[in-house]
């Protein structure tokens, strides 16, 4: 499954008013100043609440949460190991 939509759709609405001509899937939040450590933590409430996971403290660095892309391969993983479980 494929969470890019949700996503974007979440980033461009939060962080950066409805301007969606500038991001790109791989787009760097942090690079480009669309997203701060505040937004982080705003966004993995996001993730939380949608999808109904938990992030741990060891799961949030960069290589998780820096581009639509890694956002969406780091929910992949994570959901793809809760239905494992379940």
């Amino acid at each position: 499954m494929d969470y890019l939509d949700e996503l974007k759709e979440f980033v461009i609405n939060n962080f950066m008013f409805g301007q969606k001509d500038s991001l790109e899937n791989d787009t760097d939040f942090f690079n480009k100043g669309i997203i701060d450590s505040t937004g982080t933590l705003e966004l993995v409430s996001f993730i939380e609440e949608t999808y109904n996971i938990s992030v741990l403290d060891n799961e949030l660095i960069k290589e998780n949460f820096s581009s639509l892309t890694k956002v969406n391969e780091y929910l992949k993983k994570k959901l793809s190991v809760k239905t494992q479980i379940i």
